[in-house]
């Protein structure tokens, strides 16, 4: 089932990027926002951060994108090569940036309460469909991560490339963190541990970590 979405300029906010479309224990699935120009809804970097509410709860729900995709919106028509650049698509086939949609995957890493109580395990539910989906900012990303129990969530995950996860995850931190080096070596020293019988995987995961 196709779920349409619309949403009104002003109902945007700042970060605001998609919107929750399947819900899991694990993790959620969201479809990006339709842009207000004509173009593709932009796809969040893999290994980026968002963040949902859950409004029962009030929970803030952090999770990390570990797959995307545009397709149809339709399960009939499949989309074909026509040729065409941006600029040519824009004029002369407009109504095809209508007829794609822009979907990613975010594997849940924690929460943070309404008393600002971050929790690096899975919260007692997930975000809910159609609840709005956030880019977090610096700010929250930093001090999530001044714990790095969330590394064994993911490395835990059966559903996504969970090495280039881990790894694309801990380069994008070390950089939000302006290249601390303290906090990379204690990123380091928590995979050593978590997979300290696995020197081969070890050694890919930290192939990756680089500025």
């Amino acid at each position: 089932m196709t779920l349409g979405l619309s949403f009104a300029p002003s109902a945007r906010q700042t970060g605001h990027i998609a919107e929750v479309v399947e819900t899991t224990t694990t993790e959620f699935l969201a479809q990006c926002l339709d842009p207000q120009s004509l173009d593709f809804a932009q796809m969040p970097p893999f290994g980026s951060w968002v963040q949902a509410v859950d409004e029962a709860s009030g929970n803030t729900i952090y999770g990390v994108v570990y797959y995307a995709t545009t397709s149809p919106v339709d399960s009939v028509h499949r989309a074909t090569a026509l040729g065409l650049s941006l600029a040519e698509l824009r004029e002369q086939q407009p109504q095809i940036f209508a007829m794609l949609k822009t979907e990613f995957r975010a594997a849940i890493v924690g929460y943070r309460t309404e008393a600002d109580q971050n929790y690096q395990h899975l919260p007692p539910r997930p975000p809910q469909v159609h609840q709005a989906v956030y880019q977090c900012s610096p700010e929250t990303v930093i001090a999530f991560t001044e714990s790095l129990d969330f590394v064994r969530t993911l490395l835990d995950m059966g559903s996504a490339p969970v090495d280039a996860l881990v790894g694309a995850v801990i380069r994008s931190v070390y950089q939000l963190r302006n290249l601390d080096r303290e906090w990379l070596v204690q990123a380091g020293r928590t995979l050593n541990i978590l997979l300290k019988d696995d020197y081969d995987r070890l050694r890919v995961i930290l192939s990756q970590i680089h500025p």
